[in-house]
């Protein structure tokens, strides 16, 4: 809110409000009025402007950072969501990285760390933020728990918390452990909880109470998961049981919300997959069928404001494809435009989710 001094047209009580029909603004009475130990008036009429934080970027924007093609990638690039149209270049990750998951408050992007080489694998442990109404700058946030690093990993958070699941360690093995950060302060992660089964290549999406995953590849090699799991992000604890998804082998894939639904969208199991099925956050119980993706895709980017969800990217075949959804309708996909490159396991954030 900010206040802009005029004339002091008549006297008042401090705090009262009036419509000032000339300017066609709301304005307040600061100070005090004649007769207190004054003759004369000590106050003024201010004006009130109010902005939605979205006008910083122009609307809701959604950042995907990180890819696979011929080699893990550290582009980064960015939409606004409430448009339709292609991407424009935000800058680079501190590492070519792919299989990166992505978390975000309404000033800061954190992705969390992926996989460098796929032939012999390559992990590490760093967190990198952004500032997102920016362009360019990439800085160290902090570290994950432990030396070794991760991938497929999945994140979610709301405006003062990012969760992430742990997923695939260096050494094959995969795990159900949850850590966090609190976005506003660089650090290193801090235990959380646990899952309720050990699981990599889940998704994951929030309410401002709530983070949510869905399906992953559990211990047994090749085998999706069926389980939804939940847990409230302003405590710490174990997550407990949400419902079930649509079909139970579905994994590498991605899932974005709004503050009421939450979208798991593509995926692998059975093959690339274009379903999309839903979730009401705020509610436990199974998935729904939502509609199709443009064509079957793993390992996409997600984002989303408060009316739509976009997925972008993924393979097969590698893609720079983005579709977008409205929310609060079922329905198949729409186009919405263009990565500024081609390329899969992009991690994805935005200033607009259900989280905020």
């Amino acid at each position: 809110m900010t206040h802009q001094e005029l004339p002091s047209y008549d006297q008042a009580p401090a705090g009262a409000l009036r419509f000032n029909t000339d300017s066609r603004k709301l304005e307040v009475y600061c100070g005090g009025p004649v007769g207190f130990g004054t003759t004369t008036i000590t106050g003024a009429w201010y004006q009130i402007d109010s902005f939605s934080p979205d006008t910083a970027t122009g609307g809701t924007r959604a950042v995907m950072a990180g890819r696979y093609n011929a080699g893990s990638q550290n582009d980064i690039d960015y939409v606004n969501v409430e448009t339709t149209g292609n991407a424009i270049d935000f800058g680079d990750l501190l590492e070519t990285s792919y299989l990166v998951s992505g978390a975000a408050s309404r000033t800061r992007g954190l992705f969390f760390p992926g996989l460098t080489n796929p032939g012999t694998p390559s992990f590490y442990n760093r967190i990198n933020y952004i500032t997102i109404a920016s362009t360019g700058s990439v800085a160290d946030f902090g570290d994950t728990i432990g030396t070794s690093g991760r991938n497929s990993n999945s994140a979610c958070g709301n405006s003062t918390r990012a969760l992430y699941s742990r997923g695939y360690l260096s050494g094959a093995t995969i795990i159900n452990t949850i850590e966090y950060v609190t976005i506003a302060e660089l650090g290193d992660t801090v235990d959380f909880g646990d899952l309720t089964q050990a699981r990599q290549a889940s998704a994951a999406l929030s309410s401002s109470t709530r983070g949510v995953w869905g399906g992953g590849s559990t211990p047994s090699e090749g085998t999706g998961s069926i389980f939804i799991d939940f847990v409230t992000i302003s405590t710490l604890g174990n997550a407990a049981d949400f419902g079930d998804l649509i079909d139970g082998n579905r994994r590498e894939f991605c899932a974005a919300s709004n503050s009421t639904r939450g979208l798991f969208m593509g995926g692998s199991g059975p093959g690339d997959n274009n379903t999309v099925q839903y979730i009401t956050i705020s509610t436990t119980g199974n998935a729904v069928d939502f509609g199709d993706l443009n064509n079957g895709f793993e390992l996409g980017a997600p984002g989303a404001s408060p009316t739509r969800i976009i997925h972008a990217g993924g393979t097969t075949p590698l893609s720079n494809v983005i579709d977008y959804f409205t929310i609060a309708t079922t329905g198949n996909a729409v186009d919405f435009g263009d990565r500024t490159v081609e390329g899969y396991g992009a991690g994805g954030c935005s200033n607009g989710h259900g989280g905020l």
